[in-house]
């Protein structure tokens, strides 16, 4: 096992986009190819792809369906692919699994519905990701609209048992903004769970990438790259290739 450079593919009306704090409104379209874009960051030496269906998050099922499973039949051998937005059901679970996808994100449901992680990661052992993403300490839902009355370690703690891969933690306040990860709070999350972090929001340069490696043995899993990646402040190439020299040779 060893840190992971995930790059995201925010799909919104069929297009790549990225927002700013989660607001549908202020919205930032880079591409209308997402198979192009997908074998972009493949090319460029992403270890893992993050496809979310905006509009599914939002309207609570997924929306974008065509534009995944296009990803994940041509790119789900060539690396891992993590999948989120609208996911609320097991026909859904059970549907991107199939498809090719490695791992599936659950975020409101895990929530709203933490029987259904539970039944998810019973099913689907080792594939369920849990999407924790917080505003001011709490967890928000449905797409970020709504918030929760649960504090991060309220909904860990509930989770810790379940079988869950990993928790994608996201700081809403700096997502979008490249104003830096809140690594604080992500190894603060990392220290109250047995459970993998997968740190999110704010990433604003490469420097940041490195110092999260190095707390790889303290339960961060790896980062999202988003909007710092798509206007090239970060270069994953770059990136990818340094991260490998400082693995070392016998590490996979």
């Amino acid at each position: 096992m060893s840190f992971n450079l995930i790059a995201a593919i925010d799909i919104k009306n069929g297009e790549c986009v990225r927002l700013r704090q989660g607001e549908a409104e202020q919205v930032t379209v880079y591409s209308d190819n997402v198979l192009q874009t997908a074998q972009k960051w493949i090319d460029n030496g992403t270890d893992r792809l993050h496809l979310v269906d905006l509009d599914g998050a939002f309207q609570g099922a997924q929306k974008n369906s065509k534009n995944i499973k296009n990803v994940l039949e041509h790119c789900g051998k060539k690396v891992p692919i993590q999948v989120g937005g609208g996911v609320r059901s097991m026909k859904t679970v059970d549907e991107l699994v199939s498809q090719g996808a490695s791992f599936v994100v659950i975020g409101t449901a895990a929530i709203e519905n933490p029987e259904f992680v539970k039944e998810a990661c019973r099913s689907f052992e080792g594939r369920i990701i849990v999407s924790m993403d917080a505003r001011n300490g709490k967890v928000a839902t449905r797409g970020w609209k709504n918030n929760s009355n649960q504090t991060m370690t309220e909904a860990v703690k509930r989770i810790e048992d379940y079988g869950v891969s990993s928790i994608l933690y996201t700081d809403i306040s700096r997502d979008g903004m490249q104003v830096g990860i809140n690594l604080e709070s992500t190894l603060a999350l990392a220290s109250i769970t047995k459970i993998p972090v997968i740190a999110s929001g704010g990433l604003s340069s490469e420097n940041e990438i490195f110092e999260l490696s190095e707390n790889f043995s303290k339960g961060i899993q790896g980062v999202i790259l988003g909007k710092a990646l798509y206007e090239g402040k970060i270069r994953l190439s770059h990136v990818s290739k340094k991260l490998q020299r400082l693995r070392g040779p016998n590490v996979n």
